[in-house]
């Protein structure tokens, strides 16, 4: 079990799948929480009244519940695996109350987001590793329009991994924890 690190169900538990899932540490979603919100503070941006979070390869969600807990009004999860699937419902039924959650039960990419009626102030990608084009990923949430001036992405990689950001898109930082690195990407305005 992880849990919620802040905001209105601090403390709550959420279940984690046992197979195929790298949950997000409570470590990993401290600083990215952090991170996005002095960023915000910095440039006057406001991450949660009546905006969405997409959560892609949403895994036991908790990147969208912790959004959800500190005052986000809906969140998208995307998540394909049917096992992974029963727990995220599970979790979001715990913390996510009047609906406020859409679970997509395809692969996005072939399925693609659409957008949302909340502008999205967050989208959390963090696919298994080496498995995924992320920057065809990308490609397509632009191409449909899906990240918006103020929305922060944050692409979750390997170290290994050789991601370089789109021309479109800027990393305005970058931290790494153990074998992970973590990019923060706005649109280029």
């Amino acid at each position: 079990m992880i849990k919620i690190i802040g905001g209105k169900y601090k403390r709550s538990n959420l279940v984690v799948p046992t197979n195929n899932v790298r949950p997000t540490s409570a470590i990993k979603r401290e600083a990215v929480f952090s991170i996005i919100e002095s960023y915000a503070y910095k440039n006057s941006i406001d991450l949660y009244q009546n905006k969405a979070v997409l959560d892609i390869f949403a895994g036991s969600g908790s990147i969208g519940l912790e959004a959800i807990s500190r005052g986000i009004k809906e969140a998208y999860f995307y998540e394909n695996n049917p096992e992974v699937v029963k727990i995220l419902k599970q979790n979001c039924f715990k913390i996510c109350k009047n609906n406020k959650y859409v679970i997509i039960e395809d692969d996005v990419m072939i399925f693609p987001p659409k957008k949302s009626l909340l502008p999205l102030s967050l989208i959390y990608i963090d696919p298994p590793y080496h498995q995924y084009d992320i920057l065809e990923l990308l490609l397509q949430l632009i191409k449909k329009d899906i990240i918006e001036k103020n929305t922060i992405i944050i692409v979750e990689t390997h170290i290994d991994d050789n991601f370089k950001v789109i021309e479109k898109l800027k990393v305005f930082e970058q931290k790494s924890y153990g074998k992970t690195l973590l990019y923060f990407i706005k649109l280029l305005t």
